[in-house]
Parts: C-alpha cells; structure tokens; sequence
C-alpha cells in the first residue's frame, strides 16, 4: 500500500483524501494529533518523517520556504495527480483576471460538457474526468510545484507584481506563470501577452498587446461584446477559445454572463452619486484598470491595506496625471501618505474604511466616483476581501 503524505489540512487535500483512504494530513497549525470526522489522522508538521512517506501532495499555497516542502522525496502537485485522468484541459492564469475569464469560458463551453475548476473553488479531485473538457483557474502556487501536468490550451492575463512574498522575487513569478508553456506539444496552443512572444516551446503561440489584437486574430466584433474596462478582454479570451475549439463567436452568449460582486460593482446611494466597490482589486495592476475606466471623473480613491512590501510608486506615478483624492485606510497607510506627499496628490489619512467613506460623503458629487480600489489585501482588518467589499456596500446604502 502506498504511503500518501498530504501537506496541509485544507480544501484540495481534503478532496483528494477521499480518492486516498490512508493519506495523513500534516500541518503546521495542528499541535496535537488527531482523527477527523471522515477517519483521516490529521497531525502536526513536526511528526512528518520523509522515510516513511512514498508520495507527498501540498496544499498550493504552502510556499517553498515550508519545511515539509524542503523534507519531501517524492512531491507532486494536485494537477500532476490527476495529470493522467483528466480530459482535454484549458488552464487560465494571469494576475488580474483569470477568475473572471474562467468563468466566462464556462458560461460559453457548458453546453460542451465542461466543467470549471482549480483556484476558482472547486479542486481538481471533485471534477468528473469524464467531463467534455476542464477549466482550470490555475494559480503560480499551482504551477510552482507542478512538474508533469500541461494544458492543452494555455491562456495567460498580463503580469504584475503580485504574491512576491511567496515567490521570492518577480522573476520566480513570472517563471511559475511561463512553465507550462515549455512543457507544451505541437498541436497545442497558448494565447499569451507580446512580453513573452520569444519563448521557446513546441506549442502554437498567439501573442497579445491589447484587446483590439485579439479581437481581430480572433475575427471578434468588439463592439457586439458588451463588457468594457478590465472585464473586455477577460471576454474575448474567453471567446478566443470557444472560436478555437469550435470555430464560433457567440455574443448573445457572452453577453448574458453576469459578473461576480466586488470587481467594479457600481452602486448609487440616496443621493444619485456613484459608488463603485472594487474591492478585489488587491494589487497596483487591478487598482489601475479601474482607475483608468473612470479616469475621465474626479475619483475619490479609497487606498491601503497589506500590500505585501510591493513598490507602490508605479500607482502613484499614475495618479500624478488624473483627478483625484486618496483616502488611506489599513496597515500601510502611513506608507500611502508618505508617497501622497512625495507626488504631491491630496490625500486624507483615515481611521479605517468607514471613515474614509464618512470623510468622503462630505466631499463627493454627483459628477464624481467614489471608488474602493485598494491595491491590497484585506487581511490587515479584515476577514476577506469580500467582508471589506460588504462593508463598504453596506455603508453607503445607510447614506441619506
């Protein structure tokens, strides 16, 4: 029997024990072991012993640094597990974006029989592998660790600094995100940005500066497609794809999805004025998508939480050319208004997000966006980014 050792108590690892019914857990945040309710032995890190173990499984988002990472003999990633069982499969990844796509793929493959997967929520264990074809939201954790597994399909969102912390530095980042592409054969594609267009891999690539290129490459009519900003061309990706696998463009389709809360929701409080809650926007790169879909209005720019040490003078250089005013919130806002003063941005230093938005109810009109965008994560005060985003929705229904 083989001894299967699972790195983390987690989603993906529970999913997968259910396919291993003698797999033990080990975690760093157990202190004792113990049985869980399904009967699996669930243990400290500690007690992990790399001679008695024949496969280890992580949990993506262990980093390297972990030492059961740098313990394990025999290390395989959840995709290259399930590298042999699985149908045709389409892996989507980028920084910003790569839900959003794989979730419009979804909505125009289903009738094919596909199933959606990988960091949108569901782990690989749980999809059918009889399935038409999988869609995977596949992370840099994911492919850091994964050696064996490759897409028949490869579509990659643009890169900007993003999980540096984990990786070490940009080029680790960018390296995770490229590794499929070496691994891919003839036959296969991967629709990837310009800044890559050099790489040396068996697979067909199509490169992209903007979204008029893949509109056109694709014979896409951008103007029938009725996503605008940052969610266009997580479109016509999406659509790139379904044309690819089955020569068609189908708008009515694309068009019907309807996008997730907390990426650019608008919303309008009593007043008519507009609020726009971007709360997903945990990094420079999607802070300035939405930046630059509102840039033609005064913006009132909640900023600030864990940015993760990234180099924040790229946003604000970009802040020096429109209209705005930030408002900092969370554990860098003192960082933040450092670099306000630097640039010379009007800025208001505030308790936290719901005296940022009580600080901006006295200063928004109707002419203006009141926009939550803030170029961070939310863990510093908050649960999720989805808790932040709720609050903020929250606040602004009880203006009068």
């Amino acid at each position: 029997m083989q001894r299967v050792s699972l790195f983390g108590y987690a989603k993906t690892t529970k999913a997968i024990a259910k396919q291993i019914p003698h797999a033990v857990f080990y975690d760093d945040k157990v202190n004792q072991a113990f049985k869980d309710e399904d009967g699996f032995s669930v243990k400290p890190s500690s007690d992990f012993d790399p001679d008695s173990s024949d496969l280890e499984i992580a949990s993506p988002g262990i980093p390297p640094s972990n030492k059961l990472i740098s313990q394990a003999k025999n290390l395989l990633s959840e995709y290259d597990y399930f590298s042999d069982s699985a149908p045709l499969k389409i892996w989507i990844s980028g920084t910003n974006g790569k839900t959003t796509t794989t979730q419009m793929m979804q909505h125009l493959l289903k009738d094919k029989g596909s199933e959606a997967g990988g960091n949108i929520g569901t782990p690989l264990a749980e999809l059918n592998p009889h399935a038409g074809m999988w869609i995977l939201e596949t992370s840099s954790f994911t492919m850091h660790y994964t050696n064996k597994a490759k897409p028949n399909i490869y579509v990659l969102l643009p890169l900007s600094p993003d999980h540096l912390s984990w990786h070490g530095n940009m080029d680790e980042y960018i390296r995770s995100k490229l590794k499929p592409i070496s691994m891919m054969k003839e036959g296969e594609i991967a629709i990837i940005p310009h800044a890559y267009k050099d790489l040396i891999t068996s697979a067909k690539i199509i490169t992209y500066k903007n979204e008029k290129e893949i509109a056109d490459y694709f014979d896409i009519d951008i103007n029938r497609v009725n996503f605008k900003g940052a969610f266009l061309a997580d479109a016509l990706l999406a659509m790139a794809v379904d044309k690819i696998l089955f020569d068609r463009v189908n708008y009515e389709r694309i068009n019907s999805f309807v996008l997730d809360p907390h990426r650019q929701e608008e919303l309008k409080d009593a007043k008519g004025r507009l609020w726009v809650n971007d709360t997903k926007a945990t990094n420079i790169d999607a802070a300035l998508a939405a930046l630059k879909r509102y840039k033609e209005s005064h913006i009132h720019l909640i900023l600030g939480g864990d940015d993760k040490g990234v180099d924040l003078n790229e946003l604000f250089i970009y802040l020096q050319n429109i209209d705005v005013t930030i408002y900092n919130i969370g554990s860098n806002k003192d960082k933040l208004s450092d670099l306000a003063v630097a640039y010379k941005i009007p800025f208001e230093k505030c308790l936290n997000l719901k005296d940022a938005i009580h600080k901006i109810d006295k200063n928004l009109t109707t002419d203006d966006v009141a926009l939550l965008s803030p170029a961070a994560a939310s863990l510093d005060e908050f649960s999720s980014y989805a808790q932040r985003g709720n609050e903020f929705k929250e606040a602004v229904s009880l203006i009068s």
